[in-house]
């Protein structure tokens, strides 16, 4: 098919992938409210349209934590993004540093950070949870900094897995053992594409950053109930002490929906925050990252960088969440859709759809720099 827009991007990799993966990057937690809100919330907002503005030369690029970049973006942390296609996150890095954007790799990818930097010419993003372990977070952030790693990701708000539907009928959560194994197999094998080329060329299948503390399983025979055994509910914003003495670099909260949090994190030293629900993942019924944003940047925008994550699916979204405030955006679900429709190609192709849409909406709204652009390009509706 071809693919001219981010869900044509979505349907291809429906067409791809076995449902459990299609149905893990897709879905959302509960009835889905806040994943179709943080979608319908952005797209509602409309942008003021100028005319006979000299928009001949424009500059998409930025800079973030010491970094220059060509688009305002980032890839954000996708966990089993490496099932998406072989060896994923080693393409989507590729596809990402020659676009001139970073990419950021989760603490429960398919590839290790060796594995990734091996890949890269240039120093990634790494995402970290807070796990049970702090020895193994000790030196899981000592593998990032050897690595070379420029950005540290700590998300915040996943102290336990959210309730995901899809995830339950598919057989992703809740069904270890044989029968679990059995169902995901009968999922692959009807997409023959991915299970020779992914399924069978792609292994080893595990959890690379943790496979030390797997103890010889994959960690994907039951993703979440792994998750919930090994990530920490007792996490507190005491635990920054403990990631700032071992991460000297750049440090973004991720996860952030409240002000007062927000207050918090810039009070503790934290660099950047990424307002976020985690792409309605954790818990449904909170308010969209496009709702959540403006307040958060009033609170704390003249003390640290604000990102924001959430319901982005053309680059008119892009511009909208800058508009609202943030410095930068992370882009989840399009590149992964992106990554199982055409790998390394396919995520090219889906930033280069961002980059000429993202220059439409800045000529018709007369701007010309990234830094232009604030509420000002966003029209009154009422």
């Amino acid at each position: 098919m071809i693919t001219a827009s981010i869900p044509d991007f979505r349907e291809a990799a429906r067409r791809t992938l076995p449902r459990f993966l299609f149905e893990y990057i897709d879905g959302g937690s509960y009835a889905e409210a806040t994943l179709r809100r943080n979608v319908s919330d952005l797209a509602e907002l409309a942008l003021r349209q100028r005319v006979l503005r000299d928009v001949s030369a424009l500059d998409l690029s930025t800079q973030l934590f010491g970094q220059k970049l060509a688009l305002p973006l980032a890839l954000a942390p996708i966990g089993l993004a490496g099932l998406y296609a072989r060896r994923g996150e080693t393409q989507a890095v590729r596809a990402a540093q020659n676009a001139g954007v970073p990419f950021t790799l989760s603490t429960v990818g398919a590839c290790t950070i060796g594995e990734v930097a091996r890949a890269a010419d240039r120093p990634f993003w790494f995402q970290l949870y807070m796990i049970r372990d702090r020895a193994f977070m000790k030196d899981l952030l000592a593998q990032a900094v050897e690595a070379g790693c420029s950005t540290l990701v700590f998300t915040v708000d996943m102290p336990v897995p959210g309730s995901r539907y899809r995830d339950y009928h598919t057989g992703l959560a809740g069904s270890g053992g044989i029968k679990g194994a059995l169902w995901r197999f009968a999922q692959a094998a009807a997409r023959p594409g991915w299970a020779w080329d992914v399924g069978i060329n792609g292994r080893p299948h595990t959890l690379g950053n943790v496979a030390p503390v797997l103890q010889g399983r994959t960690g994907i025979e039951d993703f979440f109930a792994w998750m919930r055994n090994n990530f920490d509910p007792s996490i507190n914003w005491r635990d920054l002490d403990f990631i700032r003495c071992e991460w000297k670099g750049p440090l973004i909260i991720k996860g952030v929906l409240d002000p007062d949090d927000a207050r918090e994190a810039a009070e503790l030293g934290a660099d950047g925050i990424v307002v976020s629900n985690h792409g309605g993942r954790q818990l449904d019924g909170v308010l969209s990252s496009a709702r959540a944003l403006p307040p958060i940047v009033d609170a704390v925008g003249d003390r640290l960088t604000v990102l924001a994550d959430g319901g982005i699916r053309s680059g008119l979204d892009v511009v909208r969440m800058l508009a609202l405030g943030a410095k930068g955006v992370l882009l989840g679900r399009a590149w992964a859709w992106a990554l199982a429709a055409g790998g390394e190609a396919g995520v090219t192709k889906m930033l280069k759809l961002i980059e000429a849409e993202m220059r439409v909406a800045m000529a018709l709204t007369g701007t010309t720099r990234i830094d232009q652009i604030d509420r000002n390009c966003l029209a009154a509706t009422r």
